[in-house]
């Protein structure tokens, strides 16, 4: 059995590829002289988009050859390759890797080239740049490896989608209006009859109006009108004419008639958002500029200016290098810029209060930074900083500082100058060494925020200990044991995914202790720690739950599963405080009877060796409102109530794989809040009507694998059911769900249906209605008409009549079980060809899209058929099925780019020794659906899970992409800054 995992393809993009070095000595393609001539290039052949013979010819000499596809800029919304390729600006450029965009431009006549990663920003090639080296390294990282296919992935049009070479800078009508509106229109100013309409030329830009005469436009004098605060409004006595207006007491007026109505209104659409601003901000982020246009020093008003994401240059006339010129500037945002460098010259631009400098490739900052007195925020996460200038510490206003996903090794000394902060925030730099003694120096510091580091060893250096920290973050670290009982204000802590064999704290202030995947067998707390409200330590070694802990008495929560947990105390169980209890995943074997009303809301006790619930769970838990009993040993379910009247506020209810028989059912009357009820996989035969007409609430039933031959009638009086799950059992009668008002989704499906009883209207809301494997049902068409509006009917194919019998015969059988999910809205959709190839393989596949349905089902639609091609002309069996993600990515198009999908495909096959008896299995996946193998009745992983919490190495690879990785796991990937 062979595996394949390829990296997630979803919400991390491929990295961009390395430019080339300028050292390298440019060549073009030396053969086919006569076309190079007719076409007016010495090195480099240009087609309109298709190949003939003697090009095809010319590139199987060496695979050092290829060719690029340059887009006219008007080919930035073309989703497909076909309309791309016919489209009359694409021309094809054959060339090598040596040959640099220099060269390229010459023979097309252009000035420069410019390339786009995945329909986002634009930027501009350097002469010196390779594109068709660019586009083999982009494949390359992608995870392609022979040169050959290489040189065939780099021809085909798809890949532009992906990557995309322009002749000229692309812009889009909506991105100049964001940037500057400009024309020439009859201008009237003031607001009487007074002044005549007189031709101007008119510049919406920035936070202003700029009015000035034609002939004198560049050198006449320019009329500046302040937008911010003022009035757009329509001017009702001319046609197509709106009226700007500034604000306070000398304001002023400017009446422009425009020659269009779509005219009129993208100026008046643009006007209305800058002057509904409160303070003066410019907002030009994610527009591919490398300066800011001349008439934005206009708007001297400017407080707040966004660049974030461009490729701003240095010495240009609007570049960085002239920003000094708005006077009134406090904010600045130059994030994912590429700069290298920090820009000097900002260091004079003395108002600045937030400058946001983060993934920008920066290596150092410059002394002059401590001239920025009033800075108050400072952030440069995601770049290469190893040292902070010691001038730093000169800005004593600064109160936020971030220098996350950096490579520090050490705190920098400089915090201890800067009063004002509260928080070292540096996660994801490489302390490998954490010494509390450094941190007792900064008595101003109160949150330390250490994420994602390389920290082995936490170094205690004095006795006095620490009062000031009271938040400690040290999630995702390498620790393996961790003594803080010197930080006796510690009021939080972070210390998961670890490997922490024994944790010992101070118990003073402890409020939140946050410890879930380590190897505890002890955690040590002292004093018992009185304001504590919430414990996770889940996923450890735990044999007990430490006695502390049972006495902690404003304790809410507490998550103690997937330990090796043989007992739940008393004391926990009985605490007037706890609120939720996780014990799922232990060896528990009973549970105390509860003497006392308990305020317990929530109850995990599944996957345990539970052969009953205590008695008194129900009467005395009447705050209840979730358990979990699933994959226990329960025969039976405790009383709602003493009384006939049930005061049970129980909603959700989950009692999957137990031993539970039909004498459950009227014990579940008494919780007639039930909203979700699942008792799949036990021993009920019948469900009486007269019970489950008094669970009217119920919104989702779960009833699969039991011995059901019918489903009620009186379900039609749970009027909010939406989802209905009753698959494998021995159903012959249609249920009356088809009448429910928010009816979805309904699987009956491996039971014994014959026929199907259809009212006159089907409920609107149905989207999901799977009837296979039943094998005597039989749909008319009339009936399969009807289901025509359902998103998913499934129902088995019936086979086709034939005298041949191995041609009917399947070697391979399946089965599919679905939930609607948490958000009641199914983004999964499932492949599965059980005579692959037409031979006795098999393939199986599972496409999540978490809050998309596109992609999901362009995969299933595809992706077998990418990977036959595969298999058929791969002859190294550790690469076709890496290749089949690849390119069923490149094919999903510009989908493929704007949404992300998790997806796993396994594939059967004979071995070709022994192709009847003796089979190979190969797996991959992306992102978080898994592939388990069932084996003695236990779960044997064949992937992973590419998360970026359950996966360090994927963790890590998106680190080195210098991404800044929230604490919830989310992340923004910064460009490529090397070159």
């Amino acid at each position: 059995m062979g595996e394949v995992e390829p990296g997630p393809a979803g919400p991390l993009e491929p990295p961009e590829p390395p430019e080339a070095p300028a050292s390298r000595r440019p060549g073009g393609i030396r053969v086919l002289k006569r076309n190079m001539k007719r076409n007016g290039s010495r090195n480099c052949l240009n087609r309109r988009s298709r190949f003939g013979s003697r090009e095809r010819d010319w590139l199987r000499e060496d695979v050092r050859r290829g060719c690029v596809y340059l887009y006219g800029a008007d080919s930035t919304t073309a989703t497909a390759s076909a309309s791309a390729s016919a489209s009359s600006d694409l021309h094809l450029v054959l060339c090598t890797v040596e040959t640099p965009a220099s060269e390229i431009c010459a023979g097309e006549g252009r000035e420069s080239l410019y390339l786009q990663l995945h329909g986002d920003l634009v930027r501009r090639l350097e002469p010196t740049e390779r594109p068709l080296q660019i586009v083999y390294d982009y494949l390359s990282r992608l995870g392609f490896d022979d040169p050959v296919r290489i040189q065939e992935e780099a021809t085909d049009p798809d890949l532009g989608c992906m990557l995309r070479f322009y002749g000229e800078k692309p812009c889009q009508m909506d991105h100049l209006d964001r940037i500057l509106l400009s024309g020439i229109y009859n201008v009237r100013k003031g607001k009487t009859q007074l002044h005549k309409w007189a031709e101007r030329l008119v510049v919406l830009c920035g936070t202003c109006l700029i009015v000035s005469s034609v002939k004198d436009c560049q050198t006449g004098k320019m009329h500046i009108l302040p937008l911010v605060g003022g009035k757009v409004e329509e001017v009702k006595r001319r046609q197509h004419s709106l009226a700007f207006s500034s604000a306070g007491a000398q304001a002023q007026t400017y009446h422009v008639s425009f020659e269009t109505l779509a005219e009129c209104q993208r100026w008046q659409r643009q006007a209305s958002k800058v002057v509904s601003q409160r303070i003066s901000t410019v907002d030009l982020s994610c527009y591919s500029l490398e300066e800011v246009p001349e008439h934005l020093f206009y708007s001297q008003d400017i407080t707040y200016l966004n660049l974030r994401h461009n490729f701003m240059q240095l010495e240009r006339p609007g570049g960085l290098d002239t920003l000094y010129r708005f006077s009134q500037l406090k904010g600045l945002n130059l994030s994912h810029n590429k700069l290298g460098l920090f820009p000097v010259l900002l260091c004079e631009i003395s108002t600045l209060t937030e400058l946001n400098l983060s993934c920008n490739g920066i290596h150092d900052l410059p002394s002059q930074i401590g001239s920025l007195l009033n800075l108050q925020t400072l952030c440069l996460d995601g770049n290469f900083l190893t040292t902070l200038p010691e001038e730093l510490g000169n800005l004593q206003q600064l109160s936020s500082l971030g220098i996350s996903f950096n490579n520090f090794s050490q705190i920098p000394e400089v915090y201890e100058k800067l009063s004002m902060l509260d928080k070292v925030v540096m996660a994801g730099n490489r302390l490998e060494v954490l010494k509390l003694g450094v941190l007792s120096r900064m008595s101003h510091i109160r949150h330390v925020d250490l994420r994602m580091n390389h920290l082995k060893t936490v170094v205690t250096e004095n006795l006095e200990g620490n009062k000031y920290i009271t938040h400690m973050d040290l999630r995702d670290n390498q620790l393996s044991d961790l003594d803080l009982s010197s930080l006796c204000s510690l009021e939080q802590l972070h210390c998961e995914r670890n490997q922490l064999r024994e944790l010992t704290l101070s118990g003073f202030s402890l409020r939140t202790l946050y410890a879930s995947s380590n190897r505890l067998t002890a955690v040590n707390v002292y004093p018992v720690p009185s304001q504590l409200t919430s414990l996770e330590l889940s996923r450890n070694l735990l044999e007990c739950v430490p006695d502390w802990a049972c006495e902690a008495k404003k304790m809410e929560i507490l998550d103690v599963s997937y330990n090796l947990l043989t007992e739940v105390p008393m004391r926990i169980l009985s605490s007037l405080s706890l609120r939720k209890l996780m014990v799922g995943h232990n060896q528990v074997q009973s549970l105390p009877v509860l003497a006392e009303h308990i305020p317990l809301e929530a109850l995990d006790i599944q996957h345990n060796l539970l052969t009953r619930l205590p008695d008194t769970l129900f009467s005395k838990a009447l705050n209840l409102r979730y358990l979990n009993a699933s994959a226990n040993s329960l025969d039976s379910l405790p009383s709602a109530g003493a009384g006939e009247e049930s005061l049970s506020a129980l909603q959700l209810l989950y009692l999957t794989n137990n031993l539970l028989t039909d004498q459950c059912v009227p014990v579940l009357v008494g919780h007639p809040h039930l909203r979700i009820l699942h008792l799949a996989n036990n021993q009920l035969q019948t469900f009486p009507a007269s019970k489950l007409n008094k669970l009217e609430q119920l919104e989702e039933l779960n009833l699969s694998g039991n011995k059901l031959k019918t489903i009620p009638t009186t379900i039609a009086n749970c009027k909010r059911l939406h989802t209905l799950v009753a698959h494998s059992n021995n159903i012959s009668i249609f249920p009356e769900i088809l009448q429910l008002p928010q009816i979805q989704f309904v699987d009956l499906s491996c039971n014994d249906l014959t026929e199907i009883l259809i009212p006159e209207a089907l409920p609107a809301t149905l989207q999901d209605l799977d009837l296979t494997g039943n094998t005597n049902l039989v749909l008319e068409h009339k009936t399969l008409d009807t289901f025509s509006h359902i998103t998913t009917l499934k129902i088995d194919q019936k086979p086709l009549p034939t005298t041949d019998a191995t041609l009917t015969s399947t070697f391979w059988s399946h089965g599919l079980a679905e939930m609607a999910g948490q958000r009641n809205k199914l983004c999964v959709s499932a492949l599965a060809v059980d005579n692959f190839a037409e031979g006795v393989g098999a393939v199986y596949g599972m496409f999540d899209g978490d809050r998309n349905e596109e992609l999901p089902r362009l995969l299933q639609c595809t992706m077998a058929d990418v990977l036959l091609e595969e298999v058929q002309q791969s002859t190294n069996d550790t690469v076709f099925m890496a290749n089949t993600f690849l390119v069923s990515h490149r094919k999903l198009g510009m989908a493929g780019q704007k949404l992300g999908s998790s997806a796993l495909l396994c594939y059967i096959r004979p071995d070709t020794a022994d192709p009847t008896s003796s089979f190979s299995l190969t797996v991959a996946n992306v992102g978080t659906c898994q592939a388990v193998l069932c084996r003695s009745g236990k779960p044997v992983p064949l992937s992973k899970v590419f998360s970026l919490e359950q996966d360090p190495e994927e963790a890590q690879r998106v680190k080195d992409q210098k991404a800044i990785i929230t604490e919830n796991f989310a992340f923004c990937l910064s460009p490529r800054t090397t070159k």
